[in-house]
């Protein structure tokens, strides 16, 4: 009986050396993985702290981008205000321009106008004292015979 229980308590010891050993190794590889693991907590750290300064710098990017979108706005609206200003402006001479050709023309029989068309008016009979007409001269002209058509 006793050489029973010798044999039973040998094979317990064996069991629990086996455990013991794969313990160990488990251990190690746990161990092992540690050291893994808090190089790569180290590593996300960085990683963390690196997005969060490329964050704020897209922020500052951001604001800055922001500010010069408004001042090119309001330069904008300055301009569409001066543009609109221009052609109100513009519209106005327009239509005083247009109103005081068709009293002109009214007033100014046909005749009349046409002796104001003819070349001839700008020669004298002095050649050397004729001049040229200027530019305001023949553009009056040209409106002039546009008005007519």
């Amino acid at each position: 009986m006793e050489w029973l229980l010798e044999s039973a308590l040998i094979a317990l010891l064996a069991a629990t050396i086996f455990h013991a050993f794969r313990l160990e190794r488990a251990l190690g590889v746990l161990k092992r993985d540690r050291t893994s693991l808090e190089a790569l907590v180290t590593s996300f750290n960085a990683s963390t702290r690196a997005a969060e300064h490329g964050i704020e710098r897209l922020h500052a990017a951001a604001d800055g981008a922001g500010r010069q979108i408004e001042r090119q706005i309001q330069g904008a609206t300055r301009l569409r205000d001066d543009l609109q200003f221009l052609t109100d402006r513009g519209e106005l001479v327009a239509d005083k321009l247009e109103s005081g050709l068709r009293e002109g023309r009214d007033r100014v029989p046909a005749r009349d106008i046409e002796t104001l068309l003819a070349p001839s008016v700008f020669t004298s009979p002095d050649a050397a004292l004729a001049r040229p007409p200027s530019q305001a001269e023949r553009d009056l002209i040209k409106a002039l015979r546009l008005a007519r058509a």
